[in-house]
């Protein structure tokens, strides 16, 4: 029978700390660990996450066990994640940390496949994802699915006001959007959304027809970034699956040295 080398080692974090002081959340942070996530399909697709991970900490405890985080991250790499199971990561953190709250949260890059729109040549695209799971003292889970998704913008007012032409410029829609208990929400989803009230989506692959393509598109739809904002606002309160969402929208502008920048918060 092998030994427990750790049996007669002293467990530092274990002490009892007598400054009466509670630590709301305790962890680690920033770490990169390989992820395996579900698309709307169900496949898996394998990427790499950044994690934080954290834990309450009561008063008369010392200090959490670090190590644990890191192990569980090695335990459940088989694992592939959607919002709706990823609470169950939280749960297992806290039950190995012995605690009675927790803040899982893990980001990652999402790769979808895009045909060009005329001539339907594949490409990938790259939008930012972050899964994030809490639970309270009081039980009560939370789970919230944040996307970054980048579309263009044609100016209304450079169209209406120009001879010919228009100016336009990329933009970023976050959509940070927490689930009503029970309910499963696909990031794909969000999206969506994002993409079809754009002045045009992106593409990483465009030949000549689908660039006039895009282009023609993109000035037939002129949005301001308080259009944008508004007509996504529109689609997320009819979405009965979110419980309330903070939306953001930045416009890089082409003929400024400045961003256009809009938040919806949701009275939820």
């Amino acid at each position: 029978m092998t030994a427990d080398k750790n049996h007669d080692i002293p467990d530092v974090q274990s002490y009892r700390d007598r400054r009466d002081t509670p630590i709301h959340r305790v962890g680690i942070r920033d770490i990169r660990h390989p992820v395996s996530v579900s698309d709307r399909g169900g496949n898996p697709q394998h990427t790499v996450g950044t994690w934080l991970m954290t834990v309450a900490l009561p008063a008369q405890q010392k200090g959490t066990h670090m190590s644990r985080f890191t192990q569980l991250l090695t335990d459940s790499q088989s694992t592939v994640f959607s919002l709706s199971n990823f609470h169950n990561l939280c749960s297992e953190m806290i039950q190995i940390l012995d605690s009675s709250a927790g803040t899982l949260s893990v980001s990652f890059s999402w790769f979808v496949d895009k045909l060009a729109p005329v001539s339907s040549v594949p490409g990938k695209l790259d939008y930012s994802v972050t899964l994030c799971s809490e639970i309270t003292d009081e039980s009560d889970i939370s789970s919230t699915v944040t996307v970054v998704v980048p579309v263009t913008t044609l100016c209304p007012c450079s169209k209406e006001i120009s001879a010919y032409g228009a100016h336009n410029q990329r933009s970023h829609v976050t959509i940070e959007a927490t689930v009503v208990p029970g309910s499963d929400l696909l990031w794909e989803e969000l999206i969506d959304i994002a993409e079809a009230e754009a002045s045009s989506e992106l593409y990483s692959q465009l030949k000549r027809s689908d660039e006039k393509h895009v282009t023609e598109r993109a000035y037939d739809n002129p949005k301001f970034v308080e259009d944008l904002i508004r007509d996504i606002a529109i689609r997320l309160n009819k979405e009965t699956r979110i419980e309330r969402y903070r939306l953001e929208v930045e416009n890089f502008e082409s003929i400024h040295n400045h961003s256009a920048y809009a938040v919806v918060i949701s009275d939820s």
